[in-house]
């Protein structure tokens, strides 16, 4: 999807000019791939624009850093108000948030240490991630050649920069062979996530979705999607996932925050149908709340106007 561009980034503790938001072409992460970063979202509501699960996603970001041994230079609060300023002063009601820390100009080589460390926030309206289609009627899905990346070769705990050339090449592959999307096995089979996303299935009235340990992230939409469920009275189960429980899966569905609550119509042309009843009402409460209008999840939106 092409940028639509706004007015200000914020880098490092001002807001510059778009068009000069600018690194030097040695910055360290760009050849190294040693950064970590944040996708978060801000939607319209009568207060105002309202960041979904904001101090959560800076937390998140802390711990990622924390795994690259990046010292960020901001609190998880300095962050929450950047944020809150960069939309402020972009006049936008519904928002994409990127923030991004990485390792900037002065050191080159793989001993990241000695690297400043800098930290930018751009925001910018962004639709749902996999088309209003998808949202709507559900999306095609391979499952990748592609496995994912092992905790002990990377730390997939961390949203890391180049962590995310593994979910490129599978994100290509499924494009290339006629899907939307792609899901990647980890390296005992079992399924983990998808390139950008975490995912469920609907077994006989039970949600179930990767543990941690299969090499999912730990993803904000996941906990909510989890904690909603529950409260529905729906069985949450945290197990393993062969291929095969995809394909015969009652419903299923992808969950993050670029993507929101996607359904899957099919697992490699394995028909799982039209979105399901539990699928529906999840998508039901998801947006009703990150829209203001669920109080039982209320504290989970931060106001950007205060």
């Amino acid at each position: 999807m092409a940028l639509e561009k706004t007015d200000k980034i914020w880098m490092d503790g001002e807001l510059v000019d778009w068009d000069e938001a600018r690194v030097h072409v040695l910055t360290h992460t760009l050849h190294y791939g040693s950064g970590v970063f944040e996708g978060i979202r801000a939607y319209p509501t009568k207060r105002g624009p309202a960041v979904f699960r904001l101090t959560d996603h800076m937390k998140r970001l802390h711990d990622s850093a924390h795994l690259f041994m990046m010292d960020l230079p901001y609190s998880v609060e300095e962050l929450v108000e950047a944020t809150k300023a960069t939309i402020r002063v972009n006049n936008v009601e519904s928002c994409y948030i990127r923030p991004l820390a990485y390792l900037g100009y002065g050191e080159m080589g793989l001993n990241p240490l000695p690297c400043p460390v800098q930290v930018s926030i751009a925001v910018w309206p962004w639709g749902t991630y996999l088309g209003e289609e998808g949202l709507k009627n559900g999306v095609r899905m391979k499952v990748s050649s592609w496995r994912r990346i092992d905790p002990n070769v990377n730390p997939v705990a961390a949203k890391g920069t180049g962590i995310y050339v593994n979910s490129s090449l599978a994100k290509v592959e499924a494009l290339k062979s006629g899907y939307d999307e792609a899901i990647l096995l980890n390296s005992h089979g079992f399924v983990a996530e998808c390139t950008g996303e975490n995912l469920f299935v609907v077994k006989k009235g039970r949600l179930i979705t990767p543990p941690l340990s299969s090499g999912a992230l730990e993803g904000i939409t996941r906990d909510s999607v989890m904690t909603i469920a529950r409260d529905l009275g729906i069985e949450v189960r945290e197990d393993n996932l062969l291929r095969s429980d995809l394909y015969l899966a009652d419903e299923a569905f992808l969950t993050g925050t670029a993507a929101e609550i996607v359904p899957m119509r099919s697992v490699d042309d394995r028909e799982i149908g039209p979105p399901g009843e539990i699928t529906r009402k999840i998508q039901e409460i998801y947006f009703a709340t990150v829209k203001g209008e669920e109080d039982r999840y209320k504290d989970w939106l931060e106001y950007a106007n205060g």
